[in-house]
């Protein structure tokens, strides 16, 4: 399987910049098999059904991104990757040189950190102040905005890029399917006896990491934390036994699940993720998955062609080009059922 099978061609204008005026004032691409329907975000209630269970990742996203400099005085960009501790992080940066190991940084004019090391992309750093590095982050952070996404960080970003129930900070991205919901969509989805269930998976900037090698099995993917409580599989066993459908709000929501079936039985706890879902791919909990539309040859793309089979996915992602759907995290949706 070569990562060229993923390819499609995207034109820029189709990139949603900014969020829509309301956050369900979206489209949404149904896809069932071969078939498809062109809809709206607001008919969704409509698409499902008394009984099914939504499935919602309530990761928040950190105030992950911090400038500054370093001891010789040239600039540098810090990505916080994952908090490892009250004073202790992973991160991404950029800089004309990389920073050696015992290297102090001043970060946002005002944090002292000191370089411990890396490990592969990530610099381990110790942040000196006494504060933890949540507190710090949301002190002097700044929204890390996809790649794709060309202005910086603003206010209306900092309410439009978390979702309505995002609750768990550690996030570096948001789970972008779960934008398109306020909170009255919840509550008529409850009233019409939708279940809802709740997990959490930090979101890694590796998300948006292409896959760069010509054999797709050849990828090395990403590690993220997910925690399942115990509540949300008991939910959705009841669901089952309910005749109701499991429908995984994002494919944060659907790699967390598929990741904790251990002997054919989804158990709740924490633990990483590294799993890497291709066509081929036999899927244990999800049977409807609703998605933003994803980046060419990444592996979110790979993910969704195994859900719902590639070549109608890949019918799908040319008629959303040809339809002008708007694409990534403050695009449209696809609702696709397996």
């Amino acid at each position: 399987m070569f990562t060229d099978e993923f390819n499609f061609a995207l034109p820029e204008h189709l990139i949603a910049q900014h969020p829509p005026e309301r956050r369900y004032d979206s489209r949404l691409l149904c896809i069932r098999g071969e078939s498809r329907k062109d809809a709206v975000f607001t008919h969704l209630p409509s698409l499902v059904r008394e009984h099914d269970l939504l499935v919602l990742n309530d990761a928040r996203v950190l105030k992950a991104r911090l400038f500054g400099v370093k001891e010789s005085g040239g600039k540098i960009e810090v990505l916080i990757e994952r908090i490892l501790d009250e004073h202790h992080a992973l991160a991404q940066m950029r800089a004309s040189h990389a920073p050696k190991s015992g290297s102090r940084l001043l970060l946002a004019d005002s944090l002292s950190v000191t370089v411990l090391g890396r490990e592969r992309e990530f610099f381990c750093l110790r942040f000196d102040s006494t504060d933890n590095v949540s507190a710090l982050l949301e002190q002097y952070g700044q929204l890390p905005l996809p790649p794709y996404i060309t202005h910086t960080a603003n206010v209306e970003d900092e309410e439009r890029y978390q979702t309505v129930y995002a609750c768990q900070p550690g996030s570096v991205a948001a789970p972008t399917a779960g934008l398109h919901f306020d909170d009255a969509m919840l509550a008529v989805l409850r009233d019409q006896g939708v279940q809802l269930a709740y997990l959490t998976l930090h979101v890694g900037a590796g998300t948006f990491q292409p896959v760069r090698v010509n054999n797709v099995h050849d990828h090395v993917m990403h590690s993220e934390r997910y925690v399942i409580p115990q509540a949300t599989v008991d939910a959705i066993s009841q669901a089952r036994a309910r005749g109701g459908r499991i429908i995984s709000v994002g494919t944060t929501s659907l790699r967390a699940l598929e990741s904790a079936v251990q002997q054919d039985k989804l158990r709740a706890g924490e633990g990483e993720t590294s799993i890497f879902i291709t066509p081929g791919y036999h899927f244990k909990v999800v049977d409807v998955l609703l998605t933003n539309f994803h980046l060419p040859k990444s592996t979110l793309l790979m993910l969704v062609c195994a859900f719902g089979g590639m070549d109608a996915m890949l019918a799908a992602y040319s008629h959303a080009v040809e339809r002008q759907y708007r694409f990534f995290s403050y695009g449209d949706a696809m609702l696709i059922e397996r």
